[in-house]
């Protein structure tokens, strides 16, 4: 793994997720800084953890449903989940900046949000160990914090730095691990590659099975059993949580090695997924799980 950076906020946001680039508001341009934005809403969990972690959470006025952490984003004023959102809550809570992850939506929202007065700033999320870093410099760069942002993503890189090559020193072969984001009516939906399931996975010294296919999308029962995935991954929490009894009961992975071997891991969403300033640990506790022997959490 190469870990790049980025040294202006230019090349930070040039980083795209899907095609769509930064975008500001009419009066704005993509590199704007608002120092002085004391009513922020902060929609995406990653971008909300990030203001905290640069010290400017008391800035955070209202977040969506994915701000779950640090613990006391909860205790904001919540403006619904970030993909089905509604220009007048969020204009509601009068805000002088929106700060929103890239996916945010939809349209037709987030237009209604660009003609308001209140600055709207998109960061980039592409879903990537190598975009982690310009992501917390991008979010630095707009709240005035680049300083803070440089630290904090410094030392995120020297993290996944120092990860890298203690997996790098786990033999072959790698274990096989398949993302399971639902189960639902016996339907697996499962993450390919572009995904941050896969970028973890692959962090954490592990094979994604379903890395043929690309984003995440309904496998199945051949495709599943073809995968013979040895461990089955999860998140923990969520309107489509996982158990390891409805997981294991599929047809399609009662024959599988993970099956056999019990081999289920379940970690918080955010923190599996998020692709932020906690994932160097996030990554290291899921290679604790697949190589106890080598990695410690």
């Amino acid at each position: 793994m190469k870990l790049f950076r980025f040294r202006t906020i230019s090349a930070a946001l040039a980083l795209t997720l899907g095609g769509a680039m930064l975008v500001s508001p009419s009066s704005a341009s993509a590199a704007d800084s608002y120092p002085d934005a004391k009513r922020i809403v902060s929609l995406g969990g990653t971008v909300t953890e990030i203001i905290y972690a640069l010290g400017a959470g008391d800035r955070v006025i209202a977040v969506d449903t994915t701000s779950l952490y640090p613990p006391e984003a909860t205790a904001k004023p919540n403006v619904g989940y970030m993909r089905q959102l509604s220009a007048e809550g969020i204009l509601a809570q009068q805000p002088d900046l929106i700060l929103a992850e890239a996916g945010a939506g939809p349209p037709d929202t987030i237009s209604i949000l660009k003609a308001s007065s209140a600055p709207v700033v998109t960061i980039p999320t592409p879903p990537t160990v190598e975009g982690i870093a310009p992501k917390i410099r991008a979010v630095g760069a707009v709240l005035g914090k680049t300083k803070e942002a440089e630290a904090l993503a410094s030392d995120v890189e020297a993290r996944l730095a120092a990860l890298e090559k203690d997996i790098q020193a786990i033999p072959a072969p790698r274990k096989k691990v398949l993302f399971a984001l639902s189960v639902a009516n016996g339907r697996m939906m499962a993450a390919g590659s572009d995904t941050a399931a896969n970028a973890v996975i692959g962090l954490a010294g592990g094979e994604n099975a379903t890395a043929a296919m690309t984003g995440y999308k309904p496998v199945n029962d051949e495709a599943v059993i073809a995968a013979a995935p040895e461990v089955l991954l999860v998140m923990e929490n969520g309107g489509a949580r996982v158990t390891q009894e409805e997981a294991f009961a599929l047809p399609s992975l009662q024959s599988s090695p993970a099956a056999a071997n019990k081999a289920f891991i379940a970690m918080d969403g955010l923190y599996l997924l998020g692709l932020g300033p906690r994932t160097p640990e996030a990554a290291r506790d899921l290679a604790a799980k697949l190589y106890p022997d080598a990695i410690k959490p």
